[in-house]
């Protein structure tokens, strides 16, 4: 068994999106994506792109993918977000997780960012104990916050 973890290709999208549908399902949240393969594919690989995207590969076949793009901490300076790090539930157990981690931490490192964050949902032991195992900091007195679409609209009506 081969896993050979690569930055993502245009025409790995697809599959990319296959991914975010199945972290969906299981976080669940289903009917929550709205992104698209087209919006993947002109988000990622523009001139410009809004975010970094690694994909494991097990014999061929996309089996996980890890999502980072930039930020920049008013206390610390340039950040890595690692939005998620996905790998296929029949795919698990066999260190996908950790080679996509290294390649974040590796990319983190390059950039020379002063930290790399992400989520976790509270209720995501088996996340939660990987993330803490690598190192990780999982703050649980922070509470993510967060102004949907709707919300966006409600709040410019209002100023």
């Amino acid at each position: 068994m081969s896993i050979v973890v690569r930055n993502a290709k245009k025409e790995d999208m697809k599959s990319v999106l296959a991914l975010i549908k199945e972290l969906a399902a299981f976080e669940k949240e289903p009917h929550a994506v709205e992104v698209t393969e087209t919006d993947l594919q002109r988000d990622g690989f523009g001139s410009h792109p809004a975010f970094h995207c690694f994909v494991a590969e097990m014999n061929s076949e996309i089996v996980g993918i890890a999502l980072t793009y930039m930020r920049y901490s008013t206390w610390k300076g340039p950040v890595l977000h690692l939005e998620d790090i996905v790998v296929s539930q029949a795919k698990r157990g066999h260190g996908i997780g950790t080679l996509l981690l290294n390649a974040v931490v590796k990319q983190g490192s390059e950039l020379g960012v002063k930290r790399i964050c992400w989520e976790v949902l509270d209720w995501n032991e088996p996340a939660i104990k990987f993330y803490e195992q690598k190192g990780a900091n999982v703050m649980r007195d922070w509470d993510v916050v967060q102004m949907d679409e709707a919300a966006i609209q409600t709040y410019m009506s209002k100023i």
